[in-house]
């Protein structure tokens, strides 16, 4: 995945903008390369809200640690 764009992931917004990058236009060699657990599982309760409807669905029936609404309420 190149772009020509630079993140700074020091700067929360920047980082936040290459994770939903990342999730809707990364290409599978793409994810491993570009995400990390713990960074994912922290701003998954946002990037959620800011990720269409299939891309979340997909995320959260694969990965049962990201927090859904439904979970996260629980």
């Amino acid at each position: 995945m190149r772009y020509g764009f630079s993140y700074d992931l020091g700067k929360p917004r920047q980082r936040m903008g290459l994770y939903r990058t990342v999730l809707h236009e990364g290409l599978h060699d793409d994810l491993p390369r570009y995400l990390n657990q713990d960074p994912l599982l922290q701003l998954w309760p946002v990037l959620r809200a800011l990720v269409g409807r299939t891309v979340r669905t997909v995320w959260e029936d694969a990965f049962p640690q990201l927090p859904t609404r439904t979970r996260a309420a629980a």
